[in-house]
Order: structure tokens, then C-alpha cells, then sequence
């Protein structure tokens, strides 16, 4: 039997090294681009509080004024806007790695759409507030990913089927909602409108903790399938002759990917294009070897992070994050579909 050279071996490991160390400088950055930017946004706006106040406020000290400012306007707003991008991240790059297709996004198939009805009809007609909003987006989201799911399948599940019809349903949704929201009565329209576009004004730190449960399980779970989720990449086939069981690893991504956008769609709404945009980004800077899950989460609280700060701070007005990231979306989304329509024209 014929050995492979040992240069050849060699190589190979050094390839493999680099790689590793690649992925591993990479994430780095990404970690201490996303400390500096919690930082920073702890530190700056309409006052500037010095960083060694910051951090003797986070350690438990009461500073008169700088306290309160810290303590119960920014830190829940930064802390939320991680945790909210990460799940967006993590569930959008599982979506387009296990259907092969950059367009396969919750934001962009209607997921994220149904959990935003769901919560205006919540409060629209059924004049709930609070966490059975919340509860009524994250079932709506989960309900509309299972009738995409259903509508798809043709002895299996395509890309490019599940799209369309997710698009489709998406259009649907959004008709409802304006319907809906043209019935509203002015008291309860201002609430509402915020799951028009996504927004984190006003969130409070108690709302952190159940998107980061829903993020150490869902998350964890899909971190644990990262090896299935990168076979998938190759083709169903290949990945099936792999000794990846396809039925199995398909729910348990679609379960927690929806599972991680509806619980961060019922705290800040639908953040347009964060989910659309994390994995194409981690995957410019990571390159196609390795999973993107991690560094698509990163890449997601950063763009809700930096945001809504730009939102609120560096343009003309204050605008909610998801007018922000809706304007740096969807530009690529238009690249996106032009692309295809030139590859399918040059075929």
C-alpha cells in the first residue's frame, strides 16, 4: 500500500497550523474589538465618563450622577445589544451554511417577520405588554419557520424553495402587520412600531438574562453539531456518505437557529439584515476552512453594538439600529441578487 510522501505530510500540517493560527488571531481581534466597543459606548455620549469611572461604577461603586448614567442607561443598552447580535449572528450563519445559499437568512425568509406580527398583534388586539409580548413573538416565530419548513418539503428541503416561499410569507406578514398597526389606537402605536424596524431604546438588564440562557442553550447545542453543520457545506451526499445523519442535524439547526432569532427578535424586534450579514462577513474574514458559527456571533454583536450607537450618536438624528443596519444591508442583499441573475444569464 502506497504511503503518502512525508514532505507532502508536512505540508499538509503546516497548512493546518497556519490555518489554526489564522482563526485564532482573527478571533482575537474580534474579542478585543467588541471589549473596546462595550467599553467605549459605557464611555461615550451625550456626557463622557472616564474609563477607571466606568470601571469603579461596574465594580459596585455609587458615583453620584455618573452612576445612574452608566449603571441604568448604557450598560443594559450594551449588554443587550451584544447578546441580541449574537443570536442574530448564530442563527443567520446556520441557516445559510445548512442551505448552502448566503440568502437563506431569517431576516431575509420571514422568521424574523413572523415573531415582529406576532408581537403587534400581541399588542394591537390582544392589549398584552411585557414578557407575554415577548412569549407571543418568540411562538410566532417558531410557528412561521415550521410553516416554511412544511411548504418546502418535497422529499427533502432546497435552498432555493425554502427561500421563495419564506420571501413570499414574508411579504405576507409584513401586510399584516401594517394592517394591524393601521388599527392601532395611538397609546399602544409607538410600542408597536418598534417591531417594525428593531430597536434596543429602552430595554432594561433584567431583559438579558433570558437571551443569555436562550444563547448558553441554543447556542451551545448548535456549537456541539459545528462538524455536521461544516460537512453539510460539501452536499447533502457527500455529507450523508460522511456518516452525517441529515434528518437529525437539520432539526436540531432549524430548532435552535429559530429558537435563537425569536428570543432576540421578542427583546429588540427585527434588527434588519444583522443575521443577513454576520456570516458573509466572518466568512471574508475567517476564509471557507473551519466553522463560522463563533466568529458570525461575534461579527453580529458588534454590528447591533456599534449600531445603535451610530444610531444615537454619530448621524444627524437618532435613528433605532435597525434603520442603521437595514442601510448597510441592503446594499449587499441588491449585490446579492444581481450576482445570481448574472451567473444564471451566463449559464
Amino acid at each position: 500500500m502506497n504511503q503518502p510522501p512525508l514532505n507532502a505530510i508536512s505540508h499538509f500540517r503546516h497548512i493546518r497550523r497556519a490555518n489554526t493560527q489564522h482563526r485564532v488571531r482573527i478571533m482575537a481581534v474580534l474579542f478585543a474589538c467588541l471589549l473596546a466597543g462595550v467599553l467605549l459606548t459605557l464611555m461615550l455620549g451625550q456626557s463622557f465618563t472616564p474609563l477607571t469611572t466606568v470601571l469603579r461604577i461596574l465594580g459596585g461603586a455609587e458615583v453620584p450622577g455618573a452612576g445612574f448614567t452608566v449603571r441604568e442607561l448604557r450598560l443594559p443598552r450594551a449588554v443587550v445589544s451584544v447578546l441580541v447580535g449574537a443570536c442574530f449572528g448564530l442563527g443567520g450563519i446556520a441557516f445559510q451554511t445548512m442551505l448552502r445559499n448566503p440568502l437563506a437568512s431569517p431576516d431575509i425568509i420571514g422568521i424574523s417577520t413572523g415573531a415582529s406580527t406576532g408581537a403587534v398583534f400581541a399588542i394591537v388586539v390582544l392589549s398584552l405588554s411585557g414578557p407575554a409580548v415577548s412569549m407571543v413573538a418568540i411562538a410566532a416565530g417558531l410557528g412561521v419557520a415550521l410553516l416554511i419548513y412544511t411548504l418546502s418539503w418535497r422529499q427533502g428541503v432546497t435552498g432555493g424553495r425554502l427561500i421563495l416561499i419564506g420571501i413570499g410569507l414574508a411579504a405576507m406578514l409584513q401586510s399584516i402587520t401594517a394592517y394591524l398597526l393601521m388599527r392601532a389606537p395611538s397609546w399602544t402605536l409607538q410600542e408597536a412600531l418598534r417591531w417594525l424596524t428593531g430597536s434596543v431604546n429602552g430595554v432594561q438588564l433584567d431583559q438579558a438574562l433570558p437571551l443569555l440562557i436562550a444563547l448558553l442553550l441554543f447556542g451551545g447545542l448548535l456549537l456541539s453539531r459545528h462538524r455536521d453543520l461544516e460537512t453539510l457545506r460539501m452536499g447533502d451526499d457527500l455529507a450523508a456518505g460522511l456518516g452525517v445523519r441529515l434528518a437529525v442535524t437539520r432539526v436540531i439547526v432549524v430548532i435552535t437557529a429559530v429558537a435563537l432569532v425569536a428570543f432576540a427578535t421578542a427583546v429588540s424586534g427585527p434588527v434588519a439584515f444583522v443575521a443577513f450579514l454576520s456570516g458573509p462577513i466572518a466568512a471574508r474574514l475567517m476564509g471557507r476552512n473551519g466553522s463560522l458559527l463563533m466568529p458570525a456571533a461575534l461579527v453580529g454583536a458588534l454590528l447591533v453594538l456599534l449600531g445603535d450607537y451610530a444610531g444615537q450618536f454619530l448621524l444627524p438624528a437618532r435613528y433605532p439600529v435597525g434603520i442603521v443596519t437595514g442601510v448597510l444591508g441592503a446594499p449587499y442583499l441588491l449585490y446579492l441578487i444581481l450576482r445570481d441573475n448574472k451567473t444564471r444569464g451566463s449559464l
